[in-house]
Order: C-alpha cells, then sequence, then structure tokens
C-alpha cells in the first residue's frame, strides 16, 4: 500500500501541474486524497468538477446540487462515501467566459484521458460507476466499448474484466428532462446489485 500510495501522490503532483489545455491553465486538477480511498472497490466516473462544487470544494460532487442529489442517492443503498473513489472524466472545471460550467471539448477529454487510465490502474476497482453521457465516452478511449446511455443506464454491463454500470448524472436537469428521481433511485439498487455480485455489499 506504501508504493501504490507513493505512485498515487505522483499522479496527483503530476495533475496538479499539467498545463495541456489552454483554458483550464488558471484552474487546479480536482485529484487528491479527498476524491476517496485509492483500494475503493467502486469507483464512480463524473464529467468533470461543477464550478459551485468541486471545482470549490476540491471535493468530486460536493458543494453544489448536483452533489447534494448524489449523496441522496448513494444514500438510498446505505453506500458512503468513504467506501468509494470519485473521479472524473476531465480533472478540472471546463467554463464558459460567463463563468457558466461547460462540457469539456473531445481534446480536453483526450488530454485527460492518461489521467483517467492511471486512476483506474492505481486504484483498480471490481466495479465502475459512470455518471452521465460524457463519462460513458470517455471510457472508450481506455478500452472501446459500444454502450449507450439510453439503452444501458441501469445495468450491469462487463468492460475491460470489470463490472460497469452506466448512469445518468445526478444534476437537477437531468432529473428534470432524462431521467428522473424516482428512475436514478432505481438504478442505484443496481449499483448495489454490483457490489454484491463482488461480495462487497454496501
Amino acid at each position: 500500500m506504501d508504493e501504490k500510495r507513493k505512485q498515487f501522490q505522483a499522479l496527483v503532483s503530476e495533475a496538479a501541474a499539467c498545463v495541456r489545455c489552454s483554458a483550464m491553465c488558471g484552474r487546479t486538477a480536482v485529484l487528491s486524497d479527498l476524491n476517496g480511498p485509492i483500494d475503493a472497490r467502486v469507483m464512480f466516473i463524473g464529467e468533470a468538477p461543477g464550478r459551485k462544487g468541486a471545482d470549490r470544494t476540491r471535493i468530486p460532487f460536493s458543494g453544489d446540487q448536483s452533489g447534494r442529489n448524489f449523496e441522496r442517492f448513494l444514500t438510498s443503498i446505505n453506500l458512503q462515501r468513504s467506501e468509494i473513489f470519485i473521479t472524473s472524466a476531465a480533472l478540472c472545471n471546463p467554463r464558459k467566459a460567463t463563468g457558466a460550467n461547460r462540457r469539456p471539448t473531445a481534446s480536453e477529454l483526450r488530454n485527460c484521458s492518461d489521467f483517467l487510465r492511471r486512476t483506474l490502474a492505481l486504484v483498480d476497482p471490481a466495479v465502475i460507476v459512470t455518471l452521465g453521457m460524457v463519462a460513458l465516452e470517455a471510457l472508450k478511449s481506455l478500452q472501446y466499448h459500444e454502450l449507450n446511455l439510453r439503452k444501458d443506464a441501469g445495468k450491469i454491463r462487463l468492460w475491460n474484466g470489470r463490472l460497469l454500470v452506466p448512469l445518468y448524472h445526478p444534476s437537477p436537469q437531468v432529473l428534470i428532462t432524462s431521467r428522473d428521481e424516482r428512475a436514478q433511485l432505481r438504478d442505484y439498487k443496481v449499483v448495489a446489485r454490483a457490489m454484491r455480485r463482488i461480495g462487497n455489499p454496501p
């Protein structure tokens, strides 16, 4: 574990010093011990840190409404943050000139894909849960898949030797337009089922 922790700290330092994306050079990658235990059996992958959330708190999915929704969904299956590792397809907050959040560009996701690949290899979770289409698509750069959020959300799939559960993003907009609270609560029960399959129930 000491060697693993040393490798993780080196990855954190490298991400903090990264200047690959010109639009994000003034921002700090959200990757640290606050992301969760590096021996977690379950990894959640989001899109990118939110301006009012993780970019401010340094804790993925915290400090904004998406974070509060995420906490509620975790609680519904008795899953604690201390049991999971959370990261993002893009480690820095992408935003418009107005300051509003925006979706990371394809080049920004490519620039961050090596951090995602190395984080995944280091944590080595048995279950991966993607939160939203961007996170699910980001996995394609690591190991190609043909999964589609609309078709595969809330189902247990096999990907790269692991169990993968694609979920919708917990943002308030998604809850209104794409996947309501009742459906998302059902989806999280599938996460619990995946954890039972690996002998690690929440």
